[in-house]
């Protein structure tokens, strides 16, 4: 399909600027010259721009490799019928398909014929040998590094008419994907060898095993992978109304999937177009964070204003991208460099009237991009037309690029002020040009996660224990665990938790209470209540017998007397861990704030069961309650040791029994100086496979 030696056009026009018409002219711009065959019933025996028209596709003389349907929904199971039983090798559906079953047909009669399709519901695709789309676009499209799959057209069109420092190697509108997929379109680009960078705007995972395997070979080749997600793969629905399926939420499988590939996300398109072309120069952030006198890695900013230097500093901490501490070396040279009172730091305000703009700017942004703890330097000023023709931002930029060896770019705070012609001339020189300060500032962290990823070696997990993982999917074929049973499958992963004994008698809570030691915590054991504290169903902190046998009379009466008795944990930091098994890529470990405020706080990640203690630590990092965990003013330190301990024994029970159950989810586990102790579990077993 994408190497299409010969072409056919079903629906041809000569109607001017018709969809047939405009086909035809970006047929015929298509750099690898196939041969181009023409049909139309209402043009049969006719020439368009010289070429012969045929009334159907059975009157060309053999298959053809690629057939471009531009026609009718009407028209398109009877056209890709007939080009399949011919033995045409591929095509492409432009038109929505809309009818009752048309898409599931059109998809039967292209898998049926061994057919790749694009679409339906798509632009096409440009490839390096074939312009297989039907609105007119750059001719040539700018050659580059970069690969585009995407499922939206318009942002296809968008992506490629912007006036940016972005080059193409392939752009591929792929639509509703009916046969061929992203998957199918990545590992394609990553075969030619100018693909140096992809970009994906996705609204659903499709073929997920093989999208992995091509995002694992992205992430092998150092070739960046861009993502924008528009529409979402539902998570797991067996545990949605317990915490970990609401916290993994309808994003999670995203989340999970691209942390463990390198993948960037992006949250929008500018962010998008910002962080390509900053990948197009070419530059990647030095791997300088182990480097001896470092003292704190992180971008430069260089810029002529206050105002705007602090409104830099608000982004920046607000999108978790720091500035690099400067060496006293480079304190010095900037002194020198900056007129008396200006004060030397990072980020930089270089405006006074010493030295000339030009020099300034160049020579502050040369001596911060040479420091080792800087990633990356912005110079960070609005690129605006000069009414008095001054050319020293640009010639400024431009000299800084050329003589340092990390990535300069240009930041520019107000887009619609871009001067469009300077940021062209930036462009031709090889200087990126971001247009706008967050999406500018999301883009250099996004070099900084990139190089952080390639150093990160690959996750070892703990080999499985095949007897400990027949024993317990034995166990979940035969139904839902009894309330004990959940902890004790924890305790065989090696997460502990603390004495308990289930108990159905007042005399029984009691006795249960004396012989574990006060004070004790007392909970319902009935089925059905995922949500124990919110029906009334947990007591904590029962002193005395009187008070066990109060708390148990309530609970029975209003649920149901089977109930668990166990020792009270200390108070410190909860965690909610838990496990969402996706139905496209398996099982999700889920791991957040815990409590009875796990879901309002949603402070989560999600992540594929490939972890080992670097990862689990490394997971554990992105969550806000790591600094309660770690201390957070003057309170008590938790054993992290143990927290992690418990992050890798779910990924385990993930990796060992994830085909056995539907969900699992542990609120809290309490995490204390002394250890990580599960207070409560819920596990549900996989619905059995129809036989």
């Amino acid at each position: 399909m994408l190497e299409a030696r010969s072409v056919a056009l079903v629906g041809a026009s000569r109607a001017s600027n018709a969809f047939g018409d405009r086909a035809l002219t970006e047929l015929e711009r298509s750099p690898g010259a196939p041969a181009i065959h023409l049909v139309n019933p209402r043009h049969a025996g006719q020439q368009i721009r010289g070429r012969p028209v045929v009334a159907t596709l059975d009157e060309l003389d053999g298959p053809v490799d690629l057939v471009l349907l531009a026609v009718g929904d009407n028209r398109l199971e009877d056209e890709l019928h007939r080009a399949a039983r011919r033995g045409d090798g591929a095509a492409v559906v432009y038109g929505s398909a809309v009818g009752d079953g048309l898409r599931d047909r059109l998809r039967a009669i292209a898998a049926g014929a061994g057919m790749a399709l694009c679409g339906g519901g798509c632009m096409g695709f440009v490839s390096p040998g074939v312009r297989a789309i039907g609105y007119l676009e750059p001719s040539p499209l700018p050659p580059g590094p970069i690969a585009l799959v995407t499922h939206s057209g318009s942002a296809f069109s968008a992506l490629l008419r912007a006036e940016r420092m972005l080059g193409w190697s392939l752009a591929v509108s792929s639509g509703q994907e009916l046969v061929t997929t992203a998957a199918e379109y990545l590992e394609y680009a990553l075969t030619l060898p100018q693909t140096g960078v992809v970009a994906l705007v996705l609204e659903t995972l499709r073929q997920p095993d093989r999208f992995r395997a091509a995002l694992a070979r992205a992430a092998a080749s150092d070739v960046p992978v861009v993502a924008l997600t528009v529409g979402m793969s539902a998570p797991g629905r067996a545990m949605v109304a317990a915490h970990s399926g609401a916290l993994a939420g309808s994003d999670g499988v995203w989340e999970a999937l691209f942390g463990a590939y390198g993948v960037l996300r992006v949250a929008d398109l500018h962010e998008m177009c910002d962080t390509l072309e900053l990948l197009c120069a070419g530059r990647r952030a030095p791997a300088r964070r182990k480097a001896p006198g470092v003292l704190a890695a992180g971008i430069a900013g260089v810029l002529d204003s206050g105002a705007e230097r602090a409104l830099l500093v608000d982004v920046a901490a607000a999108c978790s991208v720091g500035f690099a501490e400067l060496s006293p070396a480079t304190r010095t040279r900037l002194a020198e460099l900056l007129d008396p009172g200006l004060e030397v730091a990072n980020p930089l305000d270089v405006w006074g009237r010493g030295r000339s703009t030009e020099e300034l700017l160049t020579e502050t942004a040369v001596a911060m991009g040479e420091d080792p703890a800087v990633d990356a330097v912005a110079l960070a000023v609005d690129l605006v037309p000069e009414l008095d023709g001054d050319d020293s931002y640009r010639l400024a930029a431009v000299a800084a690029w050329q003589r340092s060896t990390v990535p300069v770019c240009v930041l520019s705070h107000v887009p619609s002020a871009l001067d469009r012609p300077a940021a062209a001339a930036l462009r031709a020189c090889g200087v990126p040009v971001l247009e706008g300060t967050r999406s500018g500032v999301l883009a250099l962290r996004h070099l900084q996660e990139l190089r952080d990823f390639g150093d990160r070696p690959p996750p070892v997990p703990p080999p499985p224990d095949h007897d400990r993982a027949e024993r317990w999917a034995r166990r979940l074929a035969s139904g839902p665990l009894e309330p004990l049973e959940g902890f004790q499958l924890l305790a065989d992963y090696g997460i502990p938790s603390p004495p308990a004994r289930m108990v159905t008698t007042r005399r029984d809570a009691v006795a249960a209470a004396d012989a574990l030691g006060y004070p004790v915590v007392l909970k319902t054991a009935e089925a059905g209540h995922l949500h124990k504290s919110d029906v009334g169903g947990v007591h904590l902190r029962l002193g005395r017998a009187g008070d066990v046998a109060a708390a148990f009379d309530h609970v029975a009466s209003h649920l149901g007397p089977r109930a668990i008795v166990t020792r009270m944990a200390p108070d410190s930091v909860e965690l909610a861990l838990g496990i969402v098994r996706e139905p496209l890529i398996g099982p999700l470990v889920v791991v957040g704030t815990g409590g009875t405020l796990v879901e309002l706080l949603a402070d989560r990640a999600v992540a594929l069961p490939l972890l080992d203690r670097t990862a689990a630590d490394r997971l554990l990092g992105t969550l806000t309650a790591r600094r309660l965990l770690e201390g957070y003013r003057g309170g008590p330190v938790a054993d992290m040791d143990a927290v992690i301990d418990a992050v890798v024994a779910v990924a385990s029970i993930a990796n060992e029994l994830g085909d056995a159950i539907a969900g699992l989810d542990v609120n809290p586990l309490t995490c204390g100086t002394a250890g990580a102790l599960a207070l409560d579990v819920l596990i549900e077993p996989a619905a059995p496979l129809d036989t």
